[in-house]
C-alpha cells in the first residue's frame, strides 16, 4: 500500500471513530453529573445519620422516611453509573476495533456496530436510572396539601 493510500486511510479511520469517541464525552459529562448529585446525597445521609439519633416519635418516622428515600436514591445513582462505566468501555471497545480492523484489513463492521449498538442502549438505561433517581427526588420533595392551603381563594 502506497504512502498517501495509508495517510488516507488512517484519516478516514480518524473521521470513522470520531462520533464514538462524541458519545464518550457525553458519558463522561453525565457521569460528572451523577457523581455530583451523589455527593450530595452522601452529606444528606450524614446529617439524617445525626438525626436518626436525635430524634423521637413522629419526628424520628420522618428522619427515618427520608432516609429510605436517600438510600434508595445511592441505589439507583450507583446503578446508573456503573452502567455508564459499562458503556464507556463498549466505546472504547468499538474504537478499538475500527481501529484494528482498518490495520488488519479486517471486516468487524457487524461486530463494531454491535458493540456501539449495547453502548448506547446502556448509556439510555443509565439514563433511566437518572430520570427514575429524579422522580424519587420530586415524589419525596412534595409539599403536603394542607400546607399548600389551596382551599383559599384569595391568594
Amino acid at each position: 500500500m502506497r504512502r498517501d493510500d495509508q495517510r488516507a486511510m488512517i484519516a478516514q479511520t480518524i473521521q470513522l471513530a470520531l462520533a464514538p469517541v462524541f458519545v464518550l464525552v457525553a458519558i463522561g459529562n453525565i457521569m460528572n453529573i451523577l457523581t455530583t448529585r451523589l455527593g450530595r446525597i452522601v452529606d444528606r445521609s450524614r446529617s439524617l445519620k445525626t438525626l436518626h439519633a436525635a430524634t423521637k416519635d413522629a419526628q424520628h418516622d420522618e428522619v427515618v422516611v427520608e432516609m429510605r428515600f436517600v438510600d434508595r436514591r445511592i441505589q439507583l445513582i450507583g446503578r446508573a453509573l456503573l452502567v455508564l462505566v459499562m458503556s464507556g468501555l463498549g466505546i472504547g471497545v468499538t474504537v478499538g476495533m475500527v481501529f484494528i480492523g482498518e490495520i488488519l484489513g479486517i471486516e468487524l463492521r457487524t461486530l463494531t456496530a454491535s458493540t456501539f449498538f449495547l453502548s448506547i442502549s446502556l448509556l439510555m438505561l443509565a439514563l433511566v436510572f437518572l430520570l427514575m433517581e429524579t422522580r424519587l427526588v420530586a415524589q419525596s420533595l412534595r409539599l403536603p396539601p394542607e400546607l399548600l392551603e389551596l382551599h383559599r381563594k384569595d391568594i
